[in-house]
């Protein structure tokens, strides 16, 4: 129920273990939701608000939870001050209204991964290309892989899928071997932040790959105008005006745009 509306964030939470909390703006939704559980892990995919910004706070709330976050990610937990001057530079005075409180985790209960661990039952791999610090978890016993952002914006019922390309950290290439790993995990489903599971694990990495190297050509051609008209004609074509809505909110235009440019103009500024 992100700014009243489904379909938009989702956690998931597995034997007191919940991946991705999500902002602060949807933490009563999410504490409602556990009843009588008390959590004792955060496992994050990344740090990015949408994610994560709600870690800070829930470590506040309970005092024994540990919260499980990649090695680059971590120090911005601890002190969030230049994730959220990143943060303000996208999304400016709508910060609050967006994502609430972001709080810092004490150090003591930070767990850093690098990738290639097991952790409460869950296999870990470093799965870069949305973020530099996104990892991915597939849970041992279910085969069920909580993958984040990797495996793309998808609104249901419609299957149709974007790739999520905000600043700065979008590599074509990391996000594509990504999605390699993934795949060699053979998982029964894919659990996307936004929005939901998915059985259909072949054909929504290659929704997602289709969706990334497409975007990745329109953008090349430096348009923004064009790109911002190609995705809106997209996603007009594919989905009903309320699932239209959640995905903009999910994957806003102008940040894709922005990641996306961002990496064709360093591409070319290592070139020469």
């Amino acid at each position: 129920m992100h700014l009243g509306r489904d379909r938009v964030i989702c956690a998931y939470e597995q034997d007191g273990l919940i991946v991705d909390p999500g902002p602060t703006t949807c933490a009563e939704t999410l504490i409602d939701a556990l009843g009588p559980t008390v959590p004792r892990a955060l496992l994050l995919t990344h740090i990015h608000l949408d994610h994560a910004g709600a870690s800070g706070v829930l470590a506040r709330r309970f005092p024994e939870l540990v919260v499980y976050v990649h090695e680059r990610g971590a120090p911005h937990l601890i002190d969030p001050s230049k994730l959220l001057e990143s943060a303000g530079r996208l999304y400016g005075d709508d910060m609050e209204r967006l994502w609430g409180e972001v709080a810092p985790v004490p150090e003591e209960r930070i767990r850093v991964l690098s990738g290639g661990e097991v952790v409460e039952g869950f296999r870990v791999a470093y799965t870069p290309g949305h973020a530099s610090h996104h990892v991915s978890y597939l849970h041992e016993e279910s085969r069920d892989a909580y993958v984040g952002d990797v495996a793309g914006v998808r609104i249901p019922p419609h299957e149709h899928t974007m790739a999520p390309t905000p600043p700065p950290d979008i590599d074509l290439d990391a996000w594509l071997d990504s999605l390699h790993t993934i795949a060699s995990w053979n998982p029964r489903s894919l659990c996307l932040t936004h929005f939901g599971p998915v059985p259909d694990v072949e054909q929504q990495l290659h929704r997602v790959r289709t969706s990334l190297l497409g975007h990745a050509e329109l953008a090349r051609a430096g348009d923004e105008e064009a790109f911002m008209k190609g995705l809106e004609g997209e996603i007009d074509s594919a989905l009903d005006p309320d699932s239209a809505v959640r995905m903009t909110q999910a994957a806003p235009y102008d940040q894709m745009w922005k990641g996306l440019e961002r990496y064709w103009r360093k591409r070319g500024e290592d070139a020469a």
